[in-house]
């Protein structure tokens, strides 16, 4: 089916990085783009004011997604933007890393809770919606790390595996009702959270390479449109070849 009228994609964590570029993409594809963000108030407007200057339609909308109901945010999303949300991209994320000998309670706790309660909390509101739409996408952005051990991130590794994991077991629930669940798991890419990566680590990537946050938005982009009907319960890796 052919995208509904002013349709609103939701991103969250979208204020910088990954989650700024995937905004600005789907603001390109046609969308009217919510941009969500916890603390960065700034760069969400920097985000918004991008959209608006290339033509596109945004807004900023502040709430911290590990916490409480979502209703709110996409109430705000809805009426602000004049359509439902029939995109959600699933994209804010934290870190607390440590041994797993060493790793508190409060850092698994929290890390879990963004990651991979949020993503379930903002998928569960979004599909109804969508069913009745009969057209939704649904988009986790999980990484690398969940299918392969790195030290020091057994929080995160959990949530991006549980990321993973939901993503297909949703995506079997609603494929016959016109909406796709999918996920883009990033290797190494240019942000704040892996700035100062190591020559070594470089190396081992066969690009030779770490990405961009375009390179991840290009993909989200693809997921987030028609022509990906037929895509769903797949994750698409974005990481210069880390995985093959």
């Amino acid at each position: 089916m052919a995208r509904p009228e002013h349709a609103t994609a939701l991103v969250t964590g979208a204020s910088k990085g990954i989650g700024a570029a995937i905004a600005r993409a789907l603001a390109a594809d046609g969308w009217h783009v919510a941009v969500n963000y916890r603390s960065d108030e700034e760069g969400a407007n920097a985000t918004v004011k991008a959209i608006e200057e290339a033509g596109g339609k945004a807004v900023a909308l502040h709430a911290d997604v590990a916490n409480g109901a979502p209703d709110e945010l996409f109430k705000q999303a809805e009426e602000q933007l004049g359509g439902p949300v029939l995109a959600l991209v699933n994209n804010a994320g934290v870190t607390a890393d440590g041994l797993a000998i060493q790793l508190d309670d409060d850092a698994w706790d929290r890390v879990i809770g963004t990651n991979l309660t949020a993503a379930f909390r903002l998928t569960r509101r979004a599909m109804r919606p969508m069913i009745k739409a009969r057209y939704g996408r649904i988009v986790n952005v999980a990484s690398v790390v969940g299918p392969r051990a790195n030290a020091g991130q057994s929080n995160y590794a959990a949530a991006k595996a549980g990321l993973i994991g939901m993503t297909k077991t949703v995506a079997a629930e609603v494929a016959r009702r016109g909406v796709t669940v999918n996920a883009v798991a990033p290797g190494f890419i240019e942000t704040e959270m892996t700035k100062d990566v190591p020559d070594a680590v470089i190396e081992a990537i066969p690009a030779r390479r770490v990405g961009t946050p375009d390179d991840v938005a290009a993909a989200v982009r693809f997921l987030a449109s028609e022509d990906a009907g037929y895509v769903t319960g797949t994750t698409l890796f974005v990481d210069g070849g880390m995985s093959a």
